[in-house]
């Protein structure tokens, strides 16, 4: 049927038209359209059908991105949809910035050449226009002009609408993140976003920073200082605040020593640094954990600074009467460590070593499994005299050891001499694992649930949700939220991202722990919201059909 159809098409695209057909001289545009569907339809992953199509397309762009089309014929296509980006009118704009949005994953480079235009677009009047060319502007970022187009987006985000600063500031964050040249550059990016809408920013990013800041010794000094500055002009925004408040009780030492090469002369004195916490605990815009990372900040300092530290004393013990509990706490805690735990005071407020993300810890844990491993191959079989030295330190719950009888050998199996003399139950065998679940898949993206019960705790349960993505577009902004019915308890632990990259890439995972005192049936209600291809995606759904052993 192509080749028919494409006669009938190029009939009415290059012959005369007649009147009782015509619509503004343009030959039964309602057949083109249908046919054109049509044809989009029959090349799709067809070479034969797409190669008889290809010399009509030059003007059809959908058309020509869905067909097995040539490369050249892409880059015409995608080139179309710049020009329209030009139009006068609104709606062939939008039209051409959501049509470059679906072609930017698979055209990149071609889509990149109209990078100026789309950047042009953000300063769009019309809300629906400016939040278009934000998500294809986001999908340009590359690590070749990560620079400019950050430069670009934070004008952008100075000016935004509201509704928009959430998404631009998120956006400038994980390009930062994926693509920064130099930590450098990516700490002064963080913190410009922080300054100008850090309430508008995700709650990892608080988190993310003071990782890098950490991780990065050469620039403590940059760090503290920049964040002292800032701190001192605005206390408002309340992550930049809790960074700021960190970073001085870590490094609050390197404030203080004269100058920094990468940093303009500054000046500070103990009782400004004081003061300026201070005046962070008393502010009525601070949040209940922004307190709590000035007031450490405070203890922290009283080892780091060389005055006296009874004014710290006094405002710690101000907020040992606080509302607020967690304050209180801390404040009575750091009141205890400075009148009793004095002369431990300075080595328990050292800094903190940081931990580097992307799984060191699990390494860690694995170093030790292996190293467990290799000792117990080595080591031989426990004999008599290390079973009677087992038993001599069990008899000291009761009596002297020199009262105690030694034992006879002991049965090497499970329910042996030693297990009957401790009264001690037999092991029971390890429960068997619980089988993964398979929850969700769309286009490439799927979500699996893996299930672990701690034994000493048999009423919690540790669920990990797993995003995996085998399509071709990475998955972004990616958020996973959970609800249980009542009489449950569930905490979700910060995931680890919000991409879930293509071709089968690191896989996304987030922690959720759940408490069933009752053991009742468990039931999950769960809510994705991402961007793939270009379009953000919203599924709600319930899992009902949880494996028995997670909750009996």
């Amino acid at each position: 049927m192509v080749p028919q159809l494409v006669h009938i098409l190029q009939t009415l695209v290059t012959t005369g038209y007649s009147t009782e057909h015509s619509i503004s001289g343009v030959s039964d545009p309602f057949l083109q359209v249908q046919i054109l569907r049509l044809l989009r339809i029959l090349g799709r992953n067809h070479e034969e059908s797409s190669d008889t199509m290809n010399d009509l397309l030059a003007q059809t762009v959908l058309t020509i991105m869905d067909i097995r089309s040539a490369a050249g014929l892409r880059v015409l296509a995608v080139n179309i949809l710049g020009r329209f980006l030009l139009n006068s009118d609104r709606n062939i704009r939008y039209v051409a910035l959501t049509s470059l949005l679906r072609l930017v994953q698979s055209n990149h480079s071609a889509v990149q050449r109209h990078r100026p235009t789309v950047v042009e677009c953000l300063r769009e009047p019309d809300g629906s226009l400016s939040r278009r060319a934000l998500e294809l502007s986001l999908a340009l970022v590359n690590s070749s002009n990560v620079q400019a187009m950050t430069q670009e987006l934070q004008g952008f985000l100075e000016s935004c609408p509201p509704d928009l600063q959430a998404n631009c500031a998120s956006g400038i964050l994980l390009a930062a993140e994926r693509f920064a040249p130099t930590k450098r550059w990516h700490i002064d990016t963080t913190l410009r976003v922080l300054m100008t809408a850090g309430t508008h920013v995700r709650d990892d990013a608080v988190a993310n920073l003071t990782q890098l800041i950490g991780g990065a010794q050469e620039l403590h000094a940059y760090s503290v200082r920049r964040l002292y500055s800032a701190l001192a002009e605005d206390i408002s925004q309340q992550p930049l605040v809790q960074v700021a408040t960190w970073c001085i009780g870590e490094y609050g030492d390197l404030l203080l020593e004269g100058s920094c090469e990468e940093t303009e002369p500054l000046q500070v004195k103990e009782e400004e640094v004081l003061a300026l916490l201070e005046r962070v605990l008393q502010s009525h815009m601070s949040l209940p954990a922004t307190r709590g990372y000035a007031l450490t900040a405070l203890v922290k300092l009283s080892t780091r600074l060389r005055g006296d530290n009874n004014r710290i004393r006094q405002v710690v013990s101000i907020y040992r009467s606080c509302l607020d509990v967690e304050l209180q706490q801390r404040a009575v805690e750091y009141n205890t460590l400075f009148r009793k735990y004095d002369h431990m005071r300075a080595a328990i407020l050292e800094k903190i070593p940081l931990v580097e993300r992307g799984g060191c810890q699990v390494d860690e844990e694995a170093k030790e499994s292996k190293e467990t491993a290799q000792l117990s191959e080595a080591a031989p079989v426990p004999t008599e005299p290390q079973a009677s030295k087992l038993l001599d330190l069990l008899d000291l719950l009761d009596g002297p050891s020199g009262d105690a009888q030694h034992p006879p050998p002991l049965d090497p199996t499970p329910g042996g001499t030693l297990i009957h003399l401790l009264n001690l139950p037999c092991a029971p065998p390890p429960p068997a694992p619980i089988p993964n679940l398979k929850v969700f898949e769309r286009e490439g993206l799927q979500l699996n649930l893996s299930f672990v019960r701690p034994p000493g705790t048999p009423t919690l349960l540790l669920i990990t949700v797993t995003a995996t993505n085998t399509s071709g577009g990475d998955v972004t902004h990616f958020i996973c939220q959970a609800a249980v019915p009542k009489g449950f308890q569930l905490q979700l632990q910060a995931p680890s991202g919000d991409t879930v990259p293509a071709q089968g890439g690191l896989p996304m995972t987030q922690l959720l722990r759940i408490l069933n005192p009752k053991k009742a049936p468990l039931r999950l209600k769960l809510r994705l919201t991402y961007n793939h291809f270009g379009q953000s995606v919203q599924e709600i759904f319930e899992v009902n059909n949880l494996p028995v052993e997670t909750w009996q």
